[in-house]
């Protein structure tokens, strides 16, 4: 799959919604695109970790193996190999295992596909509430900021909302959102992905948070790409 690129027109889109969807409601959407949530670099050592400590249990299970092994090296065809040797072939056995996974999971395609969900769903979710607190949450008087947050890499998406949206507006809610923006990024329509859902956020708001004709705007009708 080729990487999500968002072009000057999906800019374009993504800020007129958040325009429109704002004409109808006092709150503040703030949509907010990253590559990655996370670099998993503890992904990685654990896997290099993982593998050291099979090729371990290996060995420990089939001493010939590791015998003979050393056998070879030395060029000794009795395997009559002093114990200090085939030691000192096991730890350089394992340093090369870990090194060689952990610089293979330095290929980033290759670490994210070898990181559990559950850790990309909890960095995202981390993610978003941390950008959502220095983007929404600070700047909106009313506590009625809504962050919509898209992970590229992860392809996982996470709404966040204010105390006061949150107290009127069940996490269920915004379901509709999160599939309408989903559904696009994996047909390549990032752009409208995000319009779309946006609008759905901004129907949802309008009942509950009316726009009032005092209202000001209090943060850019934008879409912020980390």
């Amino acid at each position: 799959m080729k990487p999500v690129q968002f072009s000057e027109r999906d800019h374009d889109l993504v800020s007129a919604a958040v325009m429109e969807a704002e004409k109808q409601t006092s709150g503040e959407i703030v949509p907010i695109v990253a590559r990655r949530s996370d670099a998993y670099h503890d992904v990685g050592l654990h896997w290099a970790i993982g593998t050291v400590f099979v090729a371990l249990a290996f060995f420990a299970v089939f001493p010939d193996y590791l015998r003979d092994l050393a056998g070879r090296l030395m060029g000794d065809w009795d395997h009559q190999v002093a114990d200090w040797k085939m030691l000192t072939i096991l730890l350089g056995d394992l340093i090369l295992d870990f090194l060689v996974v952990r610089y293979l999971l330095a290929i980033m395609p290759l670490r994210m596909a070898l990181t559990p969900r559950a850790t990309k769903a909890r960095r995202v979710r981390r993610r978003a509430i941390l950008l959502f607190r220095a983007a929404a949450e600070a700047r909106t008087a009313g506590r009625t900021g809504v962050l919509i947050y898209l992970s590229l890499d992860e392809h996982r998406a996470e709404i966040v909302a204010d105390k006061a949206i949150n107290d009127r507006v069940t996490p269920e809610t915004w379901g509709e959102a999160m599939a309408l923006l989903i559904d696009a990024v994996r047909d390549d329509r990032p752009g409208e992905g995000l319009a779309l859902a946006i609008g759905r956020v901004g129907a949802i708001l309008a009942p509950h948070f009316p726009r009032a004709a005092d209202d000001i705007n209090e943060l850019p009708d934008r879409l912020i790409e980390l």
